[in-house]
């Protein structure tokens, strides 16, 4: 029994490994392959996001440069479209689709999409479960608490929630950026097609995360429910 255990673990991990992996190439491939084409009009990620947010009544908002690779965001609380250097400066497709991803956020912001509400009313509740839930299984396992150990996994779930939400926010942006990108005339709609390809290939990487933490989960509750044993 624990060999079986044992084996099912270490295949549930290289399994999550192989897909975190594999989203990653299939995101970096496209991503690669975009930012090495100029959109036709020669417009950068901060022109677009500009020009998208003026367009929707979101004038307020501001579209900052930060630090970083993949730092692009939406930040709620301050109103911010934050884009990293080659996105706000830069002038591919795949600059100004994840410009137009990301003010896609800020439109939900504004509409109150249901999925962005329910995403930040979890929130806190996911921050104390990144940060202590493997420690409590660890300490019930332990310390031969079983209960404890399967109240850290009941706090995991929240992370898989939190994933399971972001799904329909991220793919509902993703959306929205392909349209407004069409609706202000950004791309064409040859370039309309790549920019799709890219952001469906980031939106995958949110599907990946989500099943690898499923994955992890799994392995978890076999740990628990072994040492019950």
């Amino acid at each position: 029994m624990y060999y079986w255990y044992d084996f099912t673990g270490y295949g549930l991990i290289i399994i999550g490994t192989i897909i975190t992996i594999a989203a990653q190439l299939y995101v970096n491939s496209q991503l690669s392959k975009y930012k090495k084409v100029e959109n036709k009009k020669n417009l950068s990620g901060l022109e677009v996001a500009r020009k998208i947010l003026d367009a929707n009544g979101l004038e307020d908002i501001y579209v900052t440069e930060t630090t970083g690779i993949f730092s692009d965001h939406y930040d709620s609380n301050r109103k911010v479209v934050r884009l990293s250097k080659d996105v706000f400066h830069g002038t591919s497709i795949a600059s100004v689709a994840v410009a137009a991803h990301e003010c896609g956020h800020a439109i939900q912001d504004k509409e109150g999409y249901i999925f962005i509400k329910l995403r930040g009313f979890i929130f806190p509740m996911v921050n104390i479960a990144s940060n202590f839930g493997y420690i409590v299984i660890m300490i019930g396992l332990l310390f031969s608490i079983n209960n404890l150990a399967w109240l850290g996994i009941g706090l995991l779930l929240f992370i898989l929630l939190f994933q399971l939400i972001t799904l329909p926010v991220e793919f509902n942006a993703s959306a929205r950026a392909k349209e407004l990108l069409k609706t202000q005339s950004v791309l064409d709609d040859t370039e309309l097609e790549g920019s799709g390809k890219m952001l469906r290939a980031a939106a995958f990487t949110y599907v990946a995360s989500l099943a690898t933490t499923l994955l992890e989960i799994l392995r978890m509750v076999m740990i628990v429910s072994n040492h019950d044993d």
